[in-house]
């Protein structure tokens, strides 16, 4: 199988796997949704607060070292096997503009449309029409990641009192209308952060776009355009000179030169020199492989030194994602203390005044109570039990009260222990130490 058909196939399989996410639900838990209306993150069927996303940068962090070290071993397969602006340039130029529309050959990228003729200029507009339905179901998708299904259906019921929901999407649409049919792959070579710092990613064991020079010569007279030494010329010139890796190329690069910054690894070039070289019985000049094996004839091993780092840094980043999601808790609780530190009673008694702020962040209704810890010279002032009905949170007021003079206690805490439970299902239940303030005298 061609790279080509394989890259096709991990786009189909991709853009159906992102498309179906928003969809995925475990235990009524998205999949993958960050709701800014609700203030949740959810993530693989379990929901975080606001306050509980310490999950997430170390996920952010996984996926950037990954992407990282996936350049240092691969190359940019990112850009070319991955990217969203690959895809939906591989989609626009290659389906609609090429197969449906026949506007251009997917076999050579560099010539240009002719928009001298009428029946070309009504085609690109067709074109541009096609690509914009295709960029408002992409950003209605984008924003399901933000407000989930069940939600986004009821609020594009009343488009008005949910402008702001409509003005993004068709706002995304616009900017991927104007980036993919009029920035074209400028965007991956001129703005792209990512496509301008990966080249230093790489070393000569970097598994990548190869031409070898050893078989196909050098085409040029000029120095070769390239980040890595070529060590030797072979006298026997295999490459034919075709130029149809050169016609193919999206990016409009010469691979013969070595390998650019502009090159995003999409093997179409190899595809191209395959069909030429195997009518000549012979193998194809460009590979997807590293410098050291393609050129340098030297066996080359992933496990180096440097992806070592990369392997160990990602299994840390997995491990204190894994850690701290076990300490997420089953519903929320915040204390806080009222401006009054505290309040001295006739018998020689100290009180405090505490406000609780309890969310409920389980699929069902609860009735909350709260019992003291392990500490019998305290008491319960004021608290009763109360229903709260899933996803809602409210605040309660909590008094604390010495059971007799303080004075006489021998132990005087300045902290106690207090666990908020629900009465229906004991296992759910929260511990909190809050701090407890008495005249020092």
């Amino acid at each position: 199988m061609s790279y080509s058909k394989k890259r096709y196939f991990v786009y189909f399989s991709l853009t159906l796997f992102i498309m179906l996410i928003p969809f995925i639900t475990i235990n009524n838990n998205h999949l993958l949704l960050l709701s800014f209306d609700k203030l949740q993150f959810h993530f693989l069927g379990s929901v975080y607060s606001v306050s509980e996303l310490y999950v997430m940068p170390f996920l952010l962090m996984f996926l950037f070292i990954g992407i990282f070290a996936l350049t240092s071993m691969f190359g940019r397969i990112w850009c070319g096997w991955s990217c969203p602006q690959t895809i939906f340039r591989v989609i626009y130029r290659d389906l609609i503009e090429s197969t449906i529309l026949d506007l251009r050959r997917i076999k050579n990228k560099q010539k240009d449309i002719d928009y001298n003729k009428k029946s070309n200029q009504i085609r690109k507009y067709i074109a541009v029409i096609l690509w914009f339905i295709i960029t408002l179901i992409i950003s209605t998708n984008f924003m399901l990641y933000f407000i989930p299904p069940e939600d986004f259906f009821v609020y594009i019921q009343n488009p008005l009192e949910h402008s702001f929901m409509i003005i993004f999407i068709l706002s995304l649409a616009l900017f991927l209308v104007y980036d993919i049919v009029f920035m074209k792959e400028n965007f991956c070579v001129y703005i792209c952060p990512y496509s301008r710092i990966q080249s230093v990613l790489y070393d000569d064991d970097t598994k990548q776009v190869s031409y070898d020079f050893n078989r196909g010569g050098k085409v040029y007279e000029n120095s070769v355009k390239s980040i890595f030494k070529v060590k030797q010329w072979s006298k026997n010139e295999e490459c034919t000179t075709c130029e149809a890796c050169v016609k193919i190329c999206p990016t409009h690069i010469d691979i013969r030169k070595g390998l650019q910054v502009e090159c995003i690894n999409c093997l179409e070039c190899s595809d191209a020199c395959s069909i030429v070289m195997g009518k000549l019985n012979k193998e194809s000049l460009i590979n997807w492989g590293s410098t050291n094996k393609v050129i340098n004839k030297k066996l080359v091993s992933i496990f180096t030194k440097k992806n070592i780092t990369y392997f160990a840094s990602l299994f840390l980043c997995i491990f204190l994602a894994f850690y701290f999601s076990l300490e997420k808790e089953n519903f929320l609780v915040n204390v806080n203390k009222t401006t009054e530190l505290y309040s001295l009673k006739e018998n020689g008694a100290v009180s405090n005044n505490y406000i609780l702020t309890i969310h409920n962040t389980q699929d069902k209704n609860y009735t909350f109570d709260i019992e003291l810890v392990d500490n019998k010279d305290f008491k319960i002032k004021r608290f009763e039990s109360f229903d709260l009905k899933a996803g809602e949170k409210t605040k309660k007021i909590l008094i604390l009260e010495t059971t007799e003079d303080f004075k006489k206690l021998k132990e005087k805490p300045s902290k106690i222990s207090i666990e908020i439970f629900t009465k229906e299902n004991e296992k759910i239940k929260v511990k909190r130490q809050i701090a407890f303030f008495y005249p020092k005298n």
